[in-house]
């Protein structure tokens, strides 16, 4: 079984879709682990904020059929066909680690390059999996996090419920 990440995003009806991402997570992988949830500015565009946060699984689907089935949960839940990269998301479900692979796999790039650029998904992967190495530069995210410049991002860490658990405790 493979050990992978995935980071969840939505700033339309965000609790709505960031629930409904995690019920298809839940469908598709059964049990998983899951970062607290964070409250960040859109990056790249002007837009409202998005609630994100990553979540650990284990599967035994391949890099393209698991990009498969998370570009069909986001279709299913408002995704266009033609969505451009930087744009308002009901439910944007990344790919950001896939065991220790490395470039590109199935036509999906790995690990995903957000990973170091975007606060909003390296602060909760590091909180997540703070041991965990990077597979290119052998440092774990903890040690990538605490230098990263956490000014230029700004996050607000959130409470949010799913399935009567709540999944962050605010600062």
């Amino acid at each position: 079984m493979a050990h992978v990440f995935l980071g969840l995003g939505s700033n339309i009806e965000r609790e709505r879709y960031i629930t409904a991402g995690l019920d298809a997570v839940s469908r598709l992988f059964g049990h998983f682990a899951c970062s607290p949830v964070y409250d960040a500015p859109a990056v790249g565009f002007n837009g409202e904020p998005f609630l994100n946060l990553v979540v650990e699984v284990r599967t035994d689907l391949s890099v393209g059929e698991l990009a498969r089935q998370l570009r069909h949960i986001e279709y299913e839940h408002g995704r266009p066909q033609n969505a451009k990269p930087l744009a308002p998301r009901q439910l944007d479900i990344d790919l950001l680690l896939y065991d220790e692979l490395v470039g590109e796999v199935d036509g999906v790039v790995l690990p995903r390059e957000e990973i170091l650029r975007n606060a909003f998904v390296l602060r909760p992967l590091a909180e997540l999996a703070p041991e965990q190495r990077h597979p290119q530069l052998e440092r774990s995210f903890a040690e990538l996090w605490s230098e990263f410049d956490q000014t230029a991002q700004p996050l607000r860490r959130v409470d949010f419920q799913w399935q009567g658990l709540v999944l962050s405790t605010a600062e």
